[in-house]
């Protein structure tokens, strides 16, 4: 199963790049991430990991598979029948960026969850997402 959304925002790239790169501080603009524990996500690289808990769900140790500085990010988690991906992407747009942020669950669990799955994972890739565009938009405008 694959959810994605997509969202503009007044701020470039790389103020938008900074604040998702700041894993430690997603509870503080996040609302789909309740916190973040034994963070070794900085510099963000493949192999970094963290363990999120996210809204609706247990804390997920997620580690990071594929990074392009300033631009995307892919980090995974696995869980007992289910291992989830989830993407992060930022494009430069005239005035700001587009943000695309998607999740995909495979297993055999995924399957069987799949409701459940999907209802959680596309109200966490909205709360990012508004969350993501708000406080990259506060700071582009701070500064």
């Amino acid at each position: 199963m694959h959810l994605e959304t997509e969202i503009d925002i007044d701020a470039p790239a790389s103020v938008a790049w900074a604040v998702l790169a700041n894993i430690s501080q997603w509870p503080t603009w996040t609302d789909s991430v309740r916190s973040v524990e034994s963070a070794d996500v900085k510099p963000l690289r493949p192999g970094a990991s963290a363990a999120l808990a996210l809204r609706g769900g247990p804390t997920t140790n997620w580690v990071v598979t594929e990074v392009s500085a300033g631009e995307s990010f892919t980090w995974q988690a696995k869980m007992p029948g289910v291992t989830s991906s989830a993407g992060h992407v930022i494009e430069s747009r005239p005035g700001g960026c587009r943000v695309r942020l998607s999740v995909e669950h495979r297993g055999p669990a995924a399957l069987l969850l799949r409701p459940f799955l999907k209802r959680v994972t596309v109200r966490n890739l909205a709360l990012e997402a508004a969350g993501l565009k708000r406080r990259s938009e506060e700071l582009s405008f701070a500064a």
